[in-house]
Protein backbone atom coordinates (compact mmCIF):
# COMPACT_ATOMS: atom_id res chain seq x y z
CA UNK A 1 0.00 0.00 0.00
CA UNK A 2 1.19 3.48 -0.59
CA UNK A 3 1.03 4.54 2.76
CA UNK A 4 3.39 1.84 3.84
CA UNK A 5 6.00 4.31 2.40
CA UNK A 6 4.82 7.48 4.38
CA UNK A 7 7.62 8.71 6.56
CA UNK A 8 10.29 7.16 4.46
CA UNK A 9 13.42 9.33 3.67
CA UNK A 10 13.76 9.40 -0.39
CA UNK A 11 16.00 11.32 -2.72
CA UNK A 12 13.89 12.25 -6.15
CA UNK A 13 15.51 14.01 -9.56
CA UNK A 14 13.93 16.15 -11.33
CA UNK A 15 16.45 16.17 -14.08
CA UNK A 16 19.14 18.70 -15.06
CA UNK A 17 16.82 22.02 -14.71
CA UNK A 18 15.10 21.69 -11.47
CA UNK A 19 17.90 19.24 -9.87
CA UNK A 20 17.78 16.79 -6.75
CA UNK A 21 14.99 17.05 -3.76
CA UNK A 22 15.48 14.97 -0.43
CA UNK A 23 12.83 14.97 2.17
CA UNK A 24 10.37 12.51 4.41
CA UNK A 25 7.17 11.68 2.25
CA UNK A 26 4.40 12.85 3.71
CA UNK A 27 1.51 12.12 1.19
CA UNK A 28 1.41 9.66 -1.74
CA UNK A 29 -1.75 10.43 -4.11
CA UNK A 30 -2.79 7.78 -6.85
CA UNK A 31 -5.25 9.48 -8.54
CA UNK A 32 -3.60 12.64 -9.04
CA UNK A 33 -0.32 10.48 -9.90
CA UNK A 34 1.78 13.28 -7.28
CA UNK A 35 4.10 12.45 -3.58
CA UNK A 36 4.64 15.36 -1.21
CA UNK A 37 8.16 15.94 0.81
CA UNK A 38 7.80 17.21 4.08
CA UNK A 39 10.79 19.49 5.56
CA UNK A 40 12.56 19.36 1.60
CA UNK A 41 16.03 20.11 0.74
CA UNK A 42 16.83 21.29 -2.61
CA UNK A 43 20.49 20.52 -3.94
CA UNK A 44 21.47 19.81 -0.20
CA UNK A 45 20.07 23.01 0.66
CA UNK A 46 17.06 23.38 3.07
CA UNK A 47 13.97 24.58 0.89
CA UNK A 48 11.89 27.54 2.42
CA UNK A 49 8.56 25.86 1.93
CA UNK A 50 7.82 23.33 4.58
CA UNK A 51 6.07 21.02 1.86
CA UNK A 52 6.53 20.61 -1.81
CA UNK A 53 4.47 18.24 -4.31
CA UNK A 54 5.74 16.98 -7.52
CA UNK A 55 3.92 15.15 -10.20
CA UNK A 56 4.78 11.44 -11.44
CA UNK A 57 5.47 12.83 -15.05
CA UNK A 58 8.34 14.76 -13.67
CA UNK A 59 10.40 12.72 -11.80
CA UNK A 60 13.64 11.27 -13.36
CA UNK A 61 14.42 9.28 -10.85
CA UNK A 62 13.54 7.96 -6.85
CA UNK A 63 15.55 6.58 -4.49
CA UNK A 64 14.67 5.44 -1.02
CA UNK A 65 17.21 6.28 1.57
CA UNK A 66 15.83 5.03 4.39
CA UNK A 67 12.37 3.23 5.31
CA UNK A 68 11.34 4.04 8.91
CA UNK A 69 10.90 0.63 10.81
CA UNK A 70 7.46 -0.96 12.35
CA UNK A 71 7.65 1.87 15.40
CA UNK A 72 8.13 4.80 13.56
CA UNK A 73 5.33 7.59 12.95
CA UNK A 74 3.48 7.86 9.89
CA UNK A 75 1.78 11.16 10.64
CA UNK A 76 3.26 13.81 8.68
CA UNK A 77 0.87 16.23 8.00
CA UNK A 78 -2.35 15.20 6.29
CA UNK A 79 -1.72 12.04 4.79
CA UNK A 80 -3.42 10.93 1.65
CA UNK A 81 -4.95 7.23 2.35
CA UNK A 82 -4.73 5.98 -1.12
CA UNK A 83 -1.79 3.77 -2.72
CA UNK A 84 1.48 4.82 -4.42
CA UNK A 85 1.32 6.08 -7.96
CA UNK A 86 4.75 5.30 -9.84
CA UNK A 87 6.33 8.07 -11.25
CA UNK A 88 7.32 8.84 -15.19
CA UNK A 89 10.09 11.44 -16.81
CA UNK A 90 10.31 14.70 -17.11
CA UNK A 91 10.22 17.41 -14.96
CA UNK A 92 8.45 21.28 -14.86
CA UNK A 93 8.34 23.11 -11.75
CA UNK A 94 5.95 25.71 -11.00
CA UNK A 95 4.26 27.43 -7.78
CA UNK A 96 0.86 26.36 -6.96
CA UNK A 97 -2.20 28.00 -7.40
CA UNK A 98 -2.52 28.55 -3.36
CA UNK A 99 0.75 30.57 -3.07
CA UNK A 100 2.13 27.79 -1.18
CA UNK A 101 5.49 27.58 -3.15
CA UNK A 102 4.96 23.56 -3.88
CA UNK A 103 6.50 22.20 -6.96
CA UNK A 104 3.44 20.97 -9.02
CA UNK A 105 4.61 18.10 -11.51
CA UNK A 106 2.21 16.99 -14.75
CA UNK A 107 1.46 13.07 -14.73
CA UNK A 108 2.52 11.87 -18.14
CA UNK A 109 1.49 7.74 -17.87
CA UNK A 110 -0.36 6.32 -15.25
CA UNK A 111 -0.04 2.55 -14.50
CA UNK A 112 -1.80 0.10 -11.52
CA UNK A 113 -0.99 0.38 -8.41
CA UNK A 114 1.40 -1.51 -6.63
CA UNK A 115 1.73 -3.14 -3.24
CA UNK A 116 4.88 -2.27 -2.40
CA UNK A 117 5.40 -3.87 1.48
CA UNK A 118 7.56 -2.18 3.83
CA UNK A 119 10.97 -3.22 4.92
CA UNK A 120 11.28 -5.92 7.63
CA UNK A 121 14.90 -5.98 8.11
CA UNK A 122 16.96 -2.84 9.25
CA UNK A 123 20.24 -4.71 9.55
CA UNK A 124 20.55 -5.75 5.86
CA UNK A 125 18.37 -3.25 4.30
CA UNK A 126 16.91 -5.41 1.81
CA UNK A 127 13.52 -4.49 -0.16
CA UNK A 128 11.35 -7.40 -0.38
CA UNK A 129 9.03 -7.19 -3.26
CA UNK A 130 5.91 -9.38 -2.62
CA UNK A 131 4.46 -11.65 -6.37
CA UNK A 132 2.05 -9.04 -6.69
CA UNK A 133 4.83 -6.89 -7.78
CA UNK A 134 6.41 -8.90 -10.33
CA UNK A 135 4.88 -7.60 -12.96
CA UNK A 136 6.48 -4.15 -12.51
CA UNK A 137 10.07 -5.51 -11.61
CA UNK A 138 11.45 -3.70 -14.76
CA UNK A 139 9.47 -0.59 -13.54
CA UNK A 140 10.66 -0.66 -10.50
CA UNK A 141 14.37 -0.96 -11.72
CA UNK A 142 14.04 1.73 -13.74
CA UNK A 143 12.81 4.34 -11.09
CA UNK A 144 13.25 3.05 -7.54
CA UNK A 145 16.49 1.78 -6.38
CA UNK A 146 17.44 1.44 -2.25
CA UNK A 147 20.08 2.65 -0.77
CA UNK A 148 21.14 0.46 2.31
CA UNK A 149 23.79 2.98 3.69
CA UNK A 150 24.04 6.23 3.64
CA UNK A 151 27.52 6.95 2.99
CA UNK A 152 27.22 8.07 -0.50
CA UNK A 153 24.23 10.10 -0.30
CA UNK A 154 26.18 12.51 2.06
CA UNK A 155 28.90 12.32 -0.22
CA UNK A 156 26.52 13.72 -2.19
CA UNK A 157 24.97 16.02 -0.76
CA UNK A 158 27.25 16.92 1.90
CA UNK A 159 24.42 19.97 2.99
CA UNK A 160 23.01 16.94 5.16
CA UNK A 161 25.57 17.24 7.44
CA UNK A 162 24.86 17.47 11.37
CA UNK A 163 24.86 21.33 11.13
CA UNK A 164 22.06 21.56 8.74
CA UNK A 165 20.05 18.33 9.49
CA UNK A 166 16.95 18.71 11.64
CA UNK A 167 17.19 17.66 15.24
CA UNK A 168 14.18 14.77 14.13
CA UNK A 169 15.57 13.86 11.31
CA UNK A 170 16.59 10.10 11.27
CA UNK A 171 20.52 9.62 9.74
CA UNK A 172 20.55 6.73 7.42
CA UNK A 173 23.66 4.26 7.97
CA UNK A 174 26.47 3.83 5.99
CA UNK A 175 26.56 1.08 2.69
CA UNK A 176 28.88 -0.78 1.12
CA UNK A 177 27.22 -1.02 -1.94
CA UNK A 178 28.44 1.10 -4.74
CA UNK A 179 26.43 1.25 -8.56
CA UNK A 180 28.31 3.00 -11.19
CA UNK A 181 25.11 5.48 -11.88
CA UNK A 182 25.05 6.92 -8.47
CA UNK A 183 28.80 6.96 -8.04
CA UNK A 184 29.44 10.71 -7.19
CA UNK A 185 31.49 12.87 -9.14
CA UNK A 186 34.20 12.94 -6.49
CA UNK A 187 34.52 9.20 -6.73
CA UNK A 188 34.75 9.05 -10.05
CA UNK A 189 37.49 11.47 -10.15
CA UNK A 190 39.16 10.40 -6.65
CA UNK A 191 37.86 7.33 -6.00
CA UNK A 192 40.69 5.14 -7.50
CA UNK A 193 42.72 2.80 -5.01
CA UNK A 194 45.91 4.24 -4.50
CA UNK A 195 47.72 0.94 -4.97
CA UNK A 196 46.62 0.47 -8.17
CA UNK A 197 48.74 3.92 -9.62
CA UNK A 198 51.28 2.64 -11.52
CA UNK A 199 55.25 3.50 -10.23
CA UNK A 200 56.87 3.41 -13.47
CA UNK A 201 56.59 6.54 -15.52
CA UNK A 202 55.13 6.43 -18.73
CA UNK A 203 57.55 6.64 -21.81
CA UNK A 204 56.97 9.52 -24.01
CA UNK A 205 59.58 8.65 -26.35
CA UNK A 206 59.08 4.61 -26.50
CA UNK A 207 55.30 5.25 -27.09
CA UNK A 208 55.97 8.19 -30.10
CA UNK A 209 58.80 5.43 -31.70
CA UNK A 210 55.61 3.03 -32.51
CA UNK A 211 53.72 5.58 -34.45
CA UNK A 212 54.52 5.45 -38.72
CA UNK A 213 54.42 9.49 -39.56
CA UNK A 214 55.78 8.76 -42.84
CA UNK A 215 53.39 5.55 -43.43
CA UNK A 216 50.69 7.59 -41.92
CA UNK A 217 50.90 10.33 -44.54
CA UNK A 218 51.26 7.98 -47.29
CA UNK A 219 48.66 6.74 -46.65
CA UNK A 220 46.82 9.59 -46.57
CA UNK A 221 48.16 10.85 -49.98
CA UNK A 222 47.10 7.76 -51.24
CA UNK A 223 43.69 8.08 -50.52
CA UNK A 224 43.65 11.37 -51.62
CA UNK A 225 44.75 10.15 -54.85
CA UNK A 226 42.05 7.67 -55.01
CA UNK A 227 39.21 10.22 -53.96
CA UNK A 228 40.56 13.87 -55.42
CA UNK A 229 39.82 15.29 -52.46
CA UNK A 230 42.27 18.35 -51.60
CA UNK A 231 44.94 17.00 -48.55
CA UNK A 232 45.62 19.69 -45.32
CA UNK A 233 48.69 19.92 -44.16
CA UNK A 234 50.46 16.89 -46.30
CA UNK A 235 53.87 17.00 -45.70
CA UNK A 236 54.78 16.87 -49.83
CA UNK A 237 52.05 19.89 -50.08
CA UNK A 238 53.48 23.84 -50.26
CA UNK A 239 50.78 26.39 -50.63
CA UNK A 240 50.89 28.68 -52.92
CA UNK A 241 52.64 32.28 -52.67
CA UNK A 242 52.31 35.67 -53.99
CA UNK A 243 54.39 37.90 -54.34
CA UNK A 244 52.48 41.48 -53.21
CA UNK A 245 52.55 42.77 -56.50
CA UNK A 246 50.90 39.54 -57.97
CA UNK A 247 47.27 38.86 -58.59
CA UNK A 248 45.71 35.87 -57.07
CA UNK A 249 42.44 36.55 -58.96
CA UNK A 250 42.16 35.02 -62.99
CA UNK A 251 42.38 37.50 -65.78
CA UNK A 252 42.28 38.06 -69.00
CA UNK A 253 46.15 36.97 -70.50
CA UNK A 254 48.85 39.47 -70.67
CA UNK A 255 50.18 40.35 -73.94
CA UNK A 256 53.39 41.18 -73.64
CA UNK A 257 54.09 42.86 -76.87
CA UNK A 258 51.73 45.87 -77.26
CA UNK A 259 54.23 48.45 -78.87
CA UNK A 260 54.67 47.61 -82.97
CA UNK A 261 56.70 50.08 -84.56
CA UNK A 262 55.91 50.67 -88.43
CA UNK A 263 60.00 49.07 -89.24
CA UNK A 264 61.28 46.15 -87.67
CA UNK A 265 63.71 47.09 -84.49
CA UNK A 266 67.30 46.60 -85.09
CA UNK A 267 66.55 46.09 -80.97
CA UNK A 268 64.10 45.30 -78.21
CA UNK A 269 63.87 45.88 -74.99
CA UNK A 270 61.89 44.67 -72.36
CA UNK A 271 60.32 45.92 -68.49
CA UNK A 272 60.12 44.58 -65.23
CA UNK A 273 56.68 43.18 -66.07
CA UNK A 274 57.73 41.33 -69.31
CA UNK A 275 56.28 44.05 -71.76
CA UNK A 276 58.46 44.55 -74.94
CA UNK A 277 59.59 47.81 -75.39
CA UNK A 278 61.10 47.97 -79.17
CA UNK A 279 63.97 50.81 -80.46
CA UNK A 280 63.19 53.38 -83.25
CA UNK A 281 65.10 54.56 -85.47
CA UNK A 282 66.57 58.70 -85.09
CA UNK A 283 64.43 59.48 -87.66
CA UNK A 284 61.39 58.37 -86.36
CA UNK A 285 62.16 59.53 -83.12
CA UNK A 286 62.89 62.72 -84.56
CA UNK A 287 59.24 62.40 -86.82
CA UNK A 288 57.82 61.59 -83.24
CA UNK A 289 58.96 64.68 -81.54
CA UNK A 290 58.13 66.89 -84.18
CA UNK A 291 54.53 65.80 -84.49
CA UNK A 292 53.91 65.98 -80.97
CA UNK A 293 55.37 69.61 -80.86
CA UNK A 294 52.81 70.68 -83.75
CA UNK A 295 50.10 69.23 -81.56
CA UNK A 296 51.02 71.02 -78.51
CA UNK A 297 53.85 69.41 -76.90
CA UNK A 298 55.78 72.40 -77.25
CA UNK A 299 59.71 72.48 -76.30
CA UNK A 300 59.63 74.08 -73.34
CA UNK A 301 57.23 71.40 -72.54
CA UNK A 302 59.21 68.46 -73.46
CA UNK A 303 62.36 70.28 -71.53
CA UNK A 304 60.53 70.48 -68.35
CA UNK A 305 59.42 66.61 -68.32
CA UNK A 306 62.73 65.42 -69.25
CA UNK A 307 64.27 67.55 -66.51
CA UNK A 308 61.95 66.31 -64.36
CA UNK A 309 62.14 62.54 -64.87
CA UNK A 310 66.23 62.77 -65.65
CA UNK A 311 66.36 64.61 -61.87
CA UNK A 312 64.12 62.16 -60.34
CA UNK A 313 66.21 59.33 -61.77
CA UNK A 314 69.83 60.91 -60.42
CA UNK A 315 68.03 61.52 -57.06
CA UNK A 316 67.45 57.76 -56.76
CA UNK A 317 71.14 57.29 -57.91
CA UNK A 318 72.41 59.66 -55.28
CA UNK A 319 70.92 57.58 -52.32
CA UNK A 320 67.20 58.73 -52.73
CA UNK A 321 65.65 59.26 -48.84
CA UNK A 322 68.36 57.76 -47.69
CA UNK A 323 71.31 60.38 -48.07
CA UNK A 324 68.57 63.27 -48.86
CA UNK A 325 67.39 64.36 -45.96
CA UNK A 326 67.24 66.82 -42.61
CA UNK A 327 69.83 65.38 -40.68
CA UNK A 328 72.55 64.70 -43.51
CA UNK A 329 73.22 68.38 -44.42
CA UNK A 330 77.00 67.89 -43.82
CA UNK A 331 76.62 64.89 -46.73
CA UNK A 332 75.36 67.08 -49.37
CA UNK A 333 75.36 65.22 -52.79
CA UNK A 334 77.83 66.92 -55.26
CA UNK A 335 76.94 66.57 -59.20
CA UNK A 336 78.64 67.89 -61.87
CA UNK A 337 76.89 68.51 -64.70
CA UNK A 338 78.19 68.76 -67.90
CA UNK A 339 76.32 70.04 -71.02
CA UNK A 340 77.28 71.21 -74.85
CA UNK A 341 75.43 74.54 -76.50
CA UNK A 342 72.36 72.54 -77.78
CA UNK A 343 69.07 71.15 -76.91
CA UNK A 344 70.80 68.72 -75.42
CA UNK A 345 72.36 70.67 -73.27
CA UNK A 346 69.28 72.73 -72.33
CA UNK A 347 68.04 69.17 -71.17
CA UNK A 348 70.52 68.89 -68.95
CA UNK A 349 70.37 72.67 -67.54
CA UNK A 350 66.89 72.04 -66.51
CA UNK A 351 67.69 68.55 -64.72
CA UNK A 352 70.49 70.69 -63.16
CA UNK A 353 67.92 73.32 -61.85
CA UNK A 354 65.65 70.45 -60.32
CA UNK A 355 68.76 68.64 -58.71
CA UNK A 356 69.69 72.07 -57.08
CA UNK A 357 65.84 72.54 -55.94
CA UNK A 358 66.57 69.64 -53.85
CA UNK A 359 69.59 70.38 -52.00
CA UNK A 360 72.41 69.27 -53.89
CA UNK A 361 75.31 71.18 -55.21
CA UNK A 362 75.12 70.97 -58.55
CA UNK A 363 78.47 72.41 -61.10
CA UNK A 364 77.12 73.09 -64.36
CA UNK A 365 79.82 73.66 -67.32
CA UNK A 366 78.61 74.98 -70.31
CA UNK A 367 81.25 76.29 -72.91
CA UNK A 368 81.10 79.88 -74.01
CA UNK A 369 79.44 81.05 -77.25
CA UNK A 370 79.09 84.26 -78.59
CA UNK A 371 75.24 83.37 -79.80
CA UNK A 372 73.23 80.59 -77.22
CA UNK A 373 70.21 79.20 -78.36
CA UNK A 374 66.64 80.33 -76.97
CA UNK A 375 65.93 77.62 -74.52
CA UNK A 376 69.57 77.17 -73.49
CA UNK A 377 68.95 81.22 -72.87
CA UNK A 378 65.52 80.52 -70.61
CA UNK A 379 67.18 77.92 -68.96
CA UNK A 380 70.44 79.39 -68.01
CA UNK A 381 67.79 82.45 -66.49
CA UNK A 382 66.02 79.95 -64.23
CA UNK A 383 69.05 78.11 -63.25
CA UNK A 384 71.07 81.20 -62.00
CA UNK A 385 67.97 81.92 -59.36
CA UNK A 386 69.37 78.50 -57.75
CA UNK A 387 72.14 77.96 -55.50
CA UNK A 388 74.29 75.72 -58.44
CA UNK A 389 77.62 77.03 -59.58
CA UNK A 390 78.20 77.52 -63.63
CA UNK A 391 82.00 77.29 -64.75
CA UNK A 392 83.11 77.93 -68.60
CA UNK A 393 86.63 75.86 -67.87
CA UNK A 394 87.82 72.77 -66.91
CA UNK A 395 89.77 74.36 -64.76
CA UNK A 396 87.00 75.25 -62.36
CA UNK A 397 85.56 71.64 -62.23
CA UNK A 398 86.39 70.06 -59.01
CA UNK A 399 89.70 68.35 -58.62
CA UNK A 400 88.30 65.46 -56.27
CA UNK A 401 85.47 62.85 -57.54
CA UNK A 402 82.20 64.14 -57.25
CA UNK A 403 79.14 61.54 -56.30
CA UNK A 404 77.64 61.92 -59.94
CA UNK A 405 78.53 62.92 -63.60
CA UNK A 406 75.33 64.08 -66.10
CA UNK A 407 77.17 63.87 -69.46
CA UNK A 408 74.69 65.90 -72.07
CA UNK A 409 77.58 67.14 -74.32
CA UNK A 410 76.79 64.87 -77.14
CA UNK A 411 74.17 65.61 -79.93
CA UNK A 412 72.76 63.91 -82.49
CA UNK A 413 73.43 66.14 -85.60
CA UNK A 414 76.53 68.51 -84.40
CA UNK A 415 79.40 66.07 -84.50
CA UNK A 416 82.08 68.90 -85.47
CA UNK A 417 81.67 69.58 -81.38
CA UNK A 418 84.12 66.72 -80.85
CA UNK A 419 86.83 68.03 -82.23
CA UNK A 420 86.96 71.38 -79.68
CA UNK A 421 89.39 71.72 -77.32
CA UNK A 422 87.15 72.62 -74.82
CA UNK A 423 84.84 69.34 -75.68
CA UNK A 424 88.40 66.82 -75.38
CA UNK A 425 89.41 68.67 -72.57
CA UNK A 426 86.09 67.59 -70.46
CA UNK A 427 85.78 64.25 -71.67
CA UNK A 428 89.43 63.68 -70.11
CA UNK A 429 88.16 65.18 -67.22
CA UNK A 430 85.08 63.29 -66.57
CA UNK A 431 87.03 59.85 -67.47
CA UNK A 432 89.58 60.49 -64.79
CA UNK A 433 87.21 61.46 -61.99
CA UNK A 434 85.79 57.79 -61.49
CA UNK A 435 82.75 58.88 -60.73
CA UNK A 436 79.68 57.23 -61.94
CA UNK A 437 78.02 58.34 -65.36
CA UNK A 438 74.12 59.41 -66.26
CA UNK A 439 74.15 60.19 -69.58
CA UNK A 440 70.82 61.98 -71.02
CA UNK A 441 69.18 60.86 -74.65
CA UNK A 442 72.79 60.04 -75.68
CA UNK A 443 73.77 59.25 -79.65
CA UNK A 444 73.28 55.87 -81.46
CA UNK A 445 76.74 55.69 -82.41
CA UNK A 446 78.85 54.45 -79.92
CA UNK A 447 82.48 56.15 -81.36
CA UNK A 448 80.62 59.05 -80.96
CA UNK A 449 80.30 58.95 -77.34
CA UNK A 450 83.77 60.12 -75.56
CA UNK A 451 82.50 58.87 -72.04
CA UNK A 452 82.12 55.95 -71.56
CA UNK A 453 78.13 55.69 -69.57
CA UNK A 454 77.07 53.41 -66.10
CA UNK A 455 73.43 54.83 -66.93
CA UNK A 456 71.47 56.39 -69.98
CA UNK A 457 67.95 57.67 -69.92
CA UNK A 458 65.66 57.25 -73.15
CA UNK A 459 63.01 59.48 -74.09
CA UNK A 460 60.06 57.96 -74.98
CA UNK A 461 60.84 54.78 -77.05
CA UNK A 462 64.69 54.01 -76.85
CA UNK A 463 67.23 54.02 -79.68
CA UNK A 464 69.07 51.36 -79.99
CA UNK A 465 72.21 52.26 -77.99
CA UNK A 466 75.23 50.20 -78.12
CA UNK A 467 76.98 48.53 -74.82
CA UNK A 468 79.08 51.73 -73.75
CA UNK A 469 75.38 52.91 -73.13
CA UNK A 470 75.13 51.40 -69.98
CA UNK A 471 71.87 50.09 -68.67
CA UNK A 472 68.95 51.76 -70.27
CA UNK A 473 66.57 53.85 -68.67
CA UNK A 474 63.17 55.02 -70.06
CA UNK A 475 61.57 58.03 -69.20
CA UNK A 476 58.12 59.52 -70.25
CA UNK A 477 57.83 62.94 -71.80
CA UNK A 478 54.14 63.19 -72.02
CA UNK A 479 53.39 62.02 -75.65
CA UNK A 480 49.62 61.42 -76.10
CA UNK A 481 48.89 57.83 -77.68
CA UNK A 482 47.50 59.70 -80.67
CA UNK A 483 50.48 61.06 -81.43
CA UNK A 484 52.16 57.51 -81.65
CA UNK A 485 49.42 56.42 -84.01
CA UNK A 486 49.60 59.54 -86.59
CA UNK A 487 53.43 58.32 -86.89
CA UNK A 488 52.42 54.92 -87.70
CA UNK A 489 53.09 53.14 -83.98
CA UNK A 490 50.96 51.13 -82.43
CA UNK A 491 51.56 52.33 -78.70
CA UNK A 492 50.10 51.06 -74.82
CA UNK A 493 52.17 52.87 -72.13
CA UNK A 494 54.54 50.38 -70.26
CA UNK A 495 55.08 52.64 -67.84
CA UNK A 496 52.57 51.57 -65.41
CA UNK A 497 52.79 54.29 -62.24
CA UNK A 498 56.14 55.60 -62.48
CA UNK A 499 57.61 58.18 -64.98
CA UNK A 500 60.88 56.25 -65.10
CA UNK A 501 61.39 52.35 -65.92
CA UNK A 502 64.99 50.25 -66.20
CA UNK A 503 64.76 48.75 -69.87
CA UNK A 504 66.58 45.19 -70.37
CA UNK A 505 68.49 43.43 -73.60
CA UNK A 506 66.52 40.62 -75.14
Amino acid sequence: MATDWLGSIVSINCGESLGVYQGRVSAVDQVSQTISLTRPFHNGVKCLVPEVTFRAGDITELKILEIPGPGDSRQCGDLQQTEMGIPGVGCQVGPSQNGTGKVLKKPISSSAPQNIPRRTDMKNQDVIISPQQQCSKSYMDRHVETLTQSKGFRRRHNSWSSSSRHPNQVTPKKSGLKNGQMKSKDDECFGDDIDEIPDTDFDFEGNLALFDKAAVFEEIETYERRSGTRSRGTPNEKPARYRHDENILESEPIVYRRIVVPQNANKEFCTDSGLVVPSVSYELHKKLLSVAEKHGLTLERRLEMTGVCASQMALSLLGGPNRLNPKNVHQRPTVALLCGPHVKGAQGISCGRHLSNHDVHVILFLPNFVKMLESITNELNLFSKTQGQQVSSVKDLPDTPVDLVINCLDCHENAFLRDQPWYKAVVDWANQNRAPVLSIDPPINEMEQGIDAKWSLALGLPLPLGERAGRVYLCDIGIPQKVFQEVGINYHSPFGCKFVIPLHST
